[in-house]
């Protein structure tokens, strides 16, 4: 799957320190990554989405990886009114498969600016060894949603 993903969380961690600052002035190469690999989702090639990430976190490591993958839960978002905590209705999320349950409380953390779960989410992720499943069920649900959109 995603091999190189695998294979670099397990010698990175998130203790790179990430203030509000650094991971809302995303660097412009992960908006290019995400675009990319969302540019391989929508033609349905899931080996370029594991490839596209394999070299993000070659480059950049785990801390790539999580900005890309602010880059696709904002795309899937879009534009928010401003102001307020917000509630997403995910009907049987509880019972819904680990990287599912990950992209709901994911994209739940970004839509909120509730950095800290996100990176809590991204961390046990890694510890579970469900990070590469997690992050192409991000791509997958973004380009889902992206086509819900254009319909």
């Amino acid at each position: 799957m995603i091999s190189k993903v695998s294979a670099l969380i397990n010698r990175q961690s998130l203790t790179v320190p990430r203030t509000v600052l650094n991971v809302t002035e995303v660097p412009q190469h992960a908006f290019d990554d995400a675009t990319q690999i969302l540019t391989c989702a929508l033609s349905g090639d899931s080996d370029a989405v594991a490839s596209t990430f394999d070299a993000v976190v070659s480059r950049d490591g785990v801390v790539g990886a999580w900005d890309v993958a602010w880059c696709l839960a904002a795309t899937m978002v879009g534009d928010l009114p401003g102001g307020g905590g917000w509630t997403l209705e995910f009907p049987g999320i509880d019972d819904a498969r680990y990287d599912k349950r990950w992209v709901a409380r994911f994209v739940s953390a970004y839509v909120n600016g509730d950095f800290p779960t996100g990176e809590a989410l991204f961390g046990a992720a890694i510890a579970d060894g469900q990070l590469p499943d997690c992050l192409l069920a991000l791509a997958g649900s973004t380009v889902a949603t992206l086509r819900h959109r254009a319909a």
